[in-house]
Protein backbone atom coordinates (compact mmCIF):
# COMPACT_ATOMS: atom_id res chain seq x y z
CA UNK A 1 0.00 0.00 0.00
CA UNK A 2 1.52 3.30 -1.02
CA UNK A 3 2.02 6.98 1.05
CA UNK A 4 -1.33 8.28 -0.26
CA UNK A 5 -3.42 4.95 -0.14
CA UNK A 6 -2.65 4.60 3.53
CA UNK A 7 -3.22 8.52 4.25
CA UNK A 8 -6.64 8.49 2.21
CA UNK A 9 -7.14 5.26 4.24
CA UNK A 10 -6.77 7.63 7.81
CA UNK A 11 -7.98 10.42 6.73
CA UNK A 12 -11.79 7.99 6.62
CA UNK A 13 -10.82 6.36 9.52
CA UNK A 14 -10.73 9.24 11.57
CA UNK A 15 -13.80 10.85 9.64
CA UNK A 16 -16.21 8.07 11.44
CA UNK A 17 -14.06 8.10 14.95
CA UNK A 18 -14.14 11.63 15.32
CA UNK A 19 -17.73 12.38 16.00
CA UNK A 20 -18.05 9.27 17.93
CA UNK A 21 -15.14 10.82 20.40
CA UNK A 22 -16.56 13.77 20.31
CA UNK A 23 -19.88 12.23 21.99
CA UNK A 24 -17.39 10.00 24.26
CA UNK A 25 -15.40 13.53 25.23
CA UNK A 26 -18.62 15.50 25.81
CA UNK A 27 -21.18 12.91 27.49
CA UNK A 28 -18.75 10.97 29.23
CA UNK A 29 -14.73 11.88 30.01
CA UNK A 30 -15.63 15.60 30.85
CA UNK A 31 -18.54 15.12 33.31
CA UNK A 32 -16.46 12.31 34.87
CA UNK A 33 -13.96 14.69 34.97
CA UNK A 34 -15.60 17.21 36.42
CA UNK A 35 -17.30 14.80 39.29
CA UNK A 36 -13.83 13.54 40.40
CA UNK A 37 -12.82 17.61 40.87
CA UNK A 38 -16.36 18.50 42.69
CA UNK A 39 -15.59 15.51 45.21
CA UNK A 40 -12.73 17.96 46.44
CA UNK A 41 -14.35 21.00 46.55
CA UNK A 42 -15.50 22.66 49.51
CA UNK A 43 -16.17 25.66 51.30
CA UNK A 44 -12.62 26.17 51.85
CA UNK A 45 -11.35 25.22 48.54
CA UNK A 46 -10.23 22.18 47.95
CA UNK A 47 -9.83 18.40 49.86
CA UNK A 48 -10.92 15.38 51.86
CA UNK A 49 -13.39 16.99 53.53
CA UNK A 50 -16.39 15.73 51.66
CA UNK A 51 -14.85 12.27 51.77
CA UNK A 52 -14.32 12.26 55.44
CA UNK A 53 -18.20 13.72 55.64
CA UNK A 54 -19.82 10.78 53.83
CA UNK A 55 -17.89 8.13 55.02
CA UNK A 56 -18.99 9.63 58.46
CA UNK A 57 -22.11 10.09 58.53
CA UNK A 58 -24.37 8.23 60.78
CA UNK A 59 -28.29 9.11 59.60
CA UNK A 60 -29.73 6.42 58.59
CA UNK A 61 -30.55 8.19 55.07
CA UNK A 62 -27.60 9.12 54.29
CA UNK A 63 -24.78 6.76 56.42
CA UNK A 64 -22.78 4.39 54.04
CA UNK A 65 -21.75 2.01 57.35
CA UNK A 66 -23.75 2.27 60.64
CA UNK A 67 -21.19 -0.46 62.34
CA UNK A 68 -23.48 -0.18 65.66
CA UNK A 69 -26.04 -1.77 64.39
CA UNK A 70 -23.89 -4.64 62.18
CA UNK A 71 -22.25 -5.50 65.69
CA UNK A 72 -25.34 -5.30 68.08
CA UNK A 73 -26.62 -7.77 65.19
CA UNK A 74 -29.76 -5.17 64.79
CA UNK A 75 -31.76 -5.33 61.70
CA UNK A 76 -31.52 -2.64 59.06
CA UNK A 77 -30.32 0.06 58.43
CA UNK A 78 -26.45 -1.40 58.06
CA UNK A 79 -25.63 1.59 56.46
CA UNK A 80 -25.87 2.34 52.03
CA UNK A 81 -22.73 0.56 51.36
CA UNK A 82 -23.36 -2.65 53.74
CA UNK A 83 -27.16 -2.68 52.06
CA UNK A 84 -25.12 -3.09 48.85
CA UNK A 85 -22.93 -5.84 50.21
CA UNK A 86 -26.16 -7.59 51.31
CA UNK A 87 -28.15 -7.14 48.07
CA UNK A 88 -24.55 -8.70 45.81
CA UNK A 89 -24.03 -11.46 48.36
CA UNK A 90 -28.22 -12.51 47.92
CA UNK A 91 -29.18 -11.93 44.61
CA UNK A 92 -25.89 -12.86 42.47
CA UNK A 93 -26.17 -16.61 43.90
CA UNK A 94 -29.71 -16.79 42.94
CA UNK A 95 -29.93 -15.57 40.13
CA UNK A 96 -27.27 -17.34 38.76
CA UNK A 97 -28.06 -20.92 39.66
CA UNK A 98 -31.95 -19.78 38.71
CA UNK A 99 -31.13 -19.02 35.34
CA UNK A 100 -28.65 -21.74 34.68
CA UNK A 101 -31.41 -24.09 35.80
CA UNK A 102 -34.44 -23.13 34.32
CA UNK A 103 -32.24 -22.88 30.79
CA UNK A 104 -31.06 -26.30 31.73
CA UNK A 105 -34.48 -27.52 32.34
CA UNK A 106 -35.69 -25.96 29.43
CA UNK A 107 -33.16 -27.15 26.83
CA UNK A 108 -33.99 -28.73 23.92
CA UNK A 109 -38.14 -28.85 25.30
CA UNK A 110 -40.51 -28.08 22.77
CA UNK A 111 -42.39 -24.75 23.42
CA UNK A 112 -39.67 -23.50 25.89
CA UNK A 113 -39.13 -20.04 24.23
CA UNK A 114 -43.06 -19.19 25.63
CA UNK A 115 -41.66 -19.90 28.71
CA UNK A 116 -38.14 -17.93 28.40
CA UNK A 117 -40.14 -15.02 26.71
CA UNK A 118 -42.50 -14.26 30.00
CA UNK A 119 -39.32 -15.08 31.96
CA UNK A 120 -37.95 -12.38 30.32
CA UNK A 121 -40.28 -10.09 30.91
CA UNK A 122 -38.55 -8.44 33.93
CA UNK A 123 -35.83 -7.55 31.53
CA UNK A 124 -37.89 -5.49 28.98
CA UNK A 125 -40.56 -3.39 31.36
CA UNK A 126 -39.52 -0.05 33.48
CA UNK A 127 -37.57 -0.74 36.57
CA UNK A 128 -39.80 2.13 38.04
CA UNK A 129 -42.65 -0.63 36.68
CA UNK A 130 -40.78 -3.27 38.43
CA UNK A 131 -40.25 -1.36 41.71
CA UNK A 132 -44.20 -0.69 41.80
CA UNK A 133 -44.95 -4.24 41.19
CA UNK A 134 -42.51 -5.21 43.97
CA UNK A 135 -44.45 -3.09 46.08
CA UNK A 136 -47.65 -4.84 45.18
CA UNK A 137 -45.98 -8.36 45.38
CA UNK A 138 -45.45 -7.72 49.47
CA UNK A 139 -48.30 -5.38 50.75
CA UNK A 140 -49.89 -7.50 53.25
CA UNK A 141 -53.56 -6.83 52.19
CA UNK A 142 -52.93 -7.06 48.36
CA UNK A 143 -49.66 -9.13 47.41
CA UNK A 144 -49.74 -12.20 46.98
CA UNK A 145 -46.39 -13.14 49.17
CA UNK A 146 -48.06 -12.02 52.29
CA UNK A 147 -51.26 -14.14 50.98
CA UNK A 148 -49.25 -17.34 50.63
CA UNK A 149 -47.70 -17.33 54.22
CA UNK A 150 -50.90 -16.50 55.32
CA UNK A 151 -52.08 -19.80 54.03
CA UNK A 152 -49.15 -21.40 55.19
CA UNK A 153 -50.10 -19.80 58.69
CA UNK A 154 -47.03 -17.82 59.35
CA UNK A 155 -48.29 -14.64 60.28
CA UNK A 156 -44.98 -13.08 61.05
CA UNK A 157 -44.83 -13.22 57.45
CA UNK A 158 -48.20 -12.08 56.09
CA UNK A 159 -48.03 -8.46 56.81
CA UNK A 160 -46.55 -5.81 54.33
CA UNK A 161 -43.08 -6.57 53.97
CA UNK A 162 -41.51 -2.67 53.25
CA UNK A 163 -43.23 -1.80 55.86
CA UNK A 164 -40.60 -3.31 58.72
CA UNK A 165 -36.98 -2.92 58.88
CA UNK A 166 -36.66 -6.65 59.45
CA UNK A 167 -37.74 -7.62 55.94
CA UNK A 168 -37.94 -4.25 53.60
CA UNK A 169 -34.59 -5.19 52.56
CA UNK A 170 -35.21 -9.06 51.87
CA UNK A 171 -38.53 -8.32 50.13
CA UNK A 172 -36.76 -6.04 47.60
CA UNK A 173 -33.74 -8.40 46.92
CA UNK A 174 -36.25 -11.07 46.47
CA UNK A 175 -38.60 -9.10 44.28
CA UNK A 176 -35.29 -8.22 42.02
CA UNK A 177 -34.69 -11.65 41.27
CA UNK A 178 -37.75 -12.03 38.75
CA UNK A 179 -36.36 -8.66 37.26
CA UNK A 180 -32.62 -9.96 36.66
CA UNK A 181 -33.55 -13.42 35.75
CA UNK A 182 -34.80 -13.16 32.27
CA UNK A 183 -30.87 -12.12 31.76
CA UNK A 184 -29.50 -15.04 33.13
CA UNK A 185 -31.50 -17.56 31.61
CA UNK A 186 -31.17 -15.85 27.81
CA UNK A 187 -27.10 -16.28 28.52
CA UNK A 188 -27.20 -19.22 29.73
CA UNK A 189 -29.58 -20.50 26.88
CA UNK A 190 -27.44 -19.10 24.29
CA UNK A 191 -24.30 -20.74 26.02
CA UNK A 192 -26.11 -24.40 26.02
CA UNK A 193 -26.56 -23.98 22.61
CA UNK A 194 -23.37 -23.82 21.71
CA UNK A 195 -21.92 -26.68 24.51
CA UNK A 196 -20.61 -30.00 22.12
CA UNK A 197 -23.06 -32.54 22.36
CA UNK A 198 -20.53 -35.35 22.39
CA UNK A 199 -19.45 -34.55 26.10
CA UNK A 200 -22.82 -35.27 27.55
CA UNK A 201 -23.40 -38.31 25.37
CA UNK A 202 -19.69 -39.10 26.48
CA UNK A 203 -21.29 -38.47 30.12
CA UNK A 204 -24.39 -40.99 29.67
CA UNK A 205 -22.13 -43.68 27.94
CA UNK A 206 -20.10 -43.73 30.89
CA UNK A 207 -23.16 -44.21 32.93
CA UNK A 208 -23.25 -40.60 34.49
CA UNK A 209 -26.49 -39.49 36.17
CA UNK A 210 -28.28 -36.39 34.91
CA UNK A 211 -27.12 -34.93 38.25
CA UNK A 212 -23.25 -35.73 37.76
CA UNK A 213 -23.63 -34.47 34.05
CA UNK A 214 -25.08 -31.33 34.91
CA UNK A 215 -22.45 -30.68 37.80
CA UNK A 216 -19.53 -31.97 36.33
CA UNK A 217 -19.67 -31.63 32.49
CA UNK A 218 -22.09 -29.18 31.18
CA UNK A 219 -21.40 -26.59 34.41
CA UNK A 220 -17.61 -26.30 34.11
CA UNK A 221 -17.85 -26.03 30.36
CA UNK A 222 -20.22 -22.80 31.19
CA UNK A 223 -17.52 -20.73 33.00
CA UNK A 224 -17.43 -18.22 30.25
CA UNK A 225 -21.41 -17.42 30.22
CA UNK A 226 -21.23 -17.55 34.43
CA UNK A 227 -18.46 -14.93 34.49
CA UNK A 228 -20.23 -12.86 32.68
CA UNK A 229 -23.45 -13.18 34.41
CA UNK A 230 -22.22 -12.86 37.62
CA UNK A 231 -19.91 -9.69 36.88
CA UNK A 232 -22.91 -8.14 35.08
CA UNK A 233 -25.58 -9.12 38.20
CA UNK A 234 -22.69 -7.53 40.64
CA UNK A 235 -22.59 -4.35 38.65
CA UNK A 236 -26.51 -3.92 38.34
CA UNK A 237 -26.62 -4.49 42.43
CA UNK A 238 -24.09 -2.06 42.85
CA UNK A 239 -25.88 0.87 41.25
CA UNK A 240 -29.43 -0.45 41.93
CA UNK A 241 -31.47 3.06 42.37
CA UNK A 242 -34.99 2.41 40.31
CA UNK A 243 -36.56 -0.13 42.44
CA UNK A 244 -35.50 1.42 45.61
CA UNK A 245 -36.62 5.21 44.87
CA UNK A 246 -40.36 3.71 43.54
CA UNK A 247 -40.67 1.06 46.47
CA UNK A 248 -39.57 2.51 49.55
CA UNK A 249 -37.26 5.33 48.67
CA UNK A 250 -34.52 4.16 51.33
CA UNK A 251 -37.38 3.87 54.11
CA UNK A 252 -38.46 2.41 56.38
CA UNK A 253 -35.83 4.38 58.47
CA UNK A 254 -33.24 4.16 55.84
CA UNK A 255 -33.75 0.17 56.32
CA UNK A 256 -33.33 -0.16 52.30
CA UNK A 257 -31.29 2.86 51.70
CA UNK A 258 -28.43 1.97 48.38
CA UNK A 259 -25.28 4.05 47.55
CA UNK A 260 -27.11 5.60 44.47
CA UNK A 261 -30.12 6.50 45.93
CA UNK A 262 -27.66 8.19 49.10
CA UNK A 263 -26.08 10.57 45.93
CA UNK A 264 -29.16 11.26 44.61
CA UNK A 265 -30.32 12.05 48.16
CA UNK A 266 -27.19 14.66 48.32
CA UNK A 267 -27.67 16.03 45.04
CA UNK A 268 -31.19 15.91 44.86
CA UNK A 269 -32.64 16.93 48.36
CA UNK A 270 -29.73 18.14 50.15
CA UNK A 271 -28.41 20.57 46.98
CA UNK A 272 -24.79 19.31 48.75
CA UNK A 273 -23.31 18.40 45.15
CA UNK A 274 -19.74 17.70 46.77
CA UNK A 275 -20.81 15.08 48.78
CA UNK A 276 -22.92 13.45 45.87
CA UNK A 277 -19.82 13.85 43.82
CA UNK A 278 -17.80 12.05 46.46
CA UNK A 279 -20.42 9.17 47.04
CA UNK A 280 -20.84 8.86 42.85
CA UNK A 281 -16.86 8.32 43.32
CA UNK A 282 -16.85 5.76 45.77
CA UNK A 283 -19.34 3.83 44.11
CA UNK A 284 -17.05 3.85 40.94
CA UNK A 285 -14.45 2.99 42.79
CA UNK A 286 -16.03 -0.05 44.07
CA UNK A 287 -18.01 -0.54 40.94
CA UNK A 288 -14.71 -0.99 39.26
CA UNK A 289 -13.44 -3.70 41.34
CA UNK A 290 -15.75 -6.17 39.45
CA UNK A 291 -14.98 -4.76 36.04
CA UNK A 292 -10.92 -5.09 36.40
CA UNK A 293 -11.61 -8.66 37.30
CA UNK A 294 -14.09 -9.48 34.29
CA UNK A 295 -11.81 -7.76 32.05
CA UNK A 296 -8.52 -9.31 33.28
CA UNK A 297 -10.08 -12.96 32.64
CA UNK A 298 -11.63 -12.31 29.49
CA UNK A 299 -7.95 -11.11 28.32
CA UNK A 300 -6.63 -14.09 30.03
CA UNK A 301 -9.07 -16.38 28.24
CA UNK A 302 -8.48 -14.80 24.84
CA UNK A 303 -4.56 -15.21 25.11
Amino acid sequence: MGLLARRKRTKIILAFLLPELALILSFVLIPIMGTFVISFKTDHGYGLDNYYGVITERSPDKALVIPENIVKAQPPPWGALIHNIVWVAIHVPIVVFLGLGIAYLLHDVIGSSIVKSIMFLGMVIPMVVGGLLIRFMFDGDLGVVPLLFRKLGIEALSRTWINYPQTALIALILGSVWLWTGFSLTVYAAALESLPKSYIEAAKVDGASGFQIFFKVVFPLLKHATIVVVIMTMLWDLKIFDIVFVSTLGGPGGATNVMALIMYTYFARALDYGRSAATAVILALISLIPGIWFIKRVMRSGS
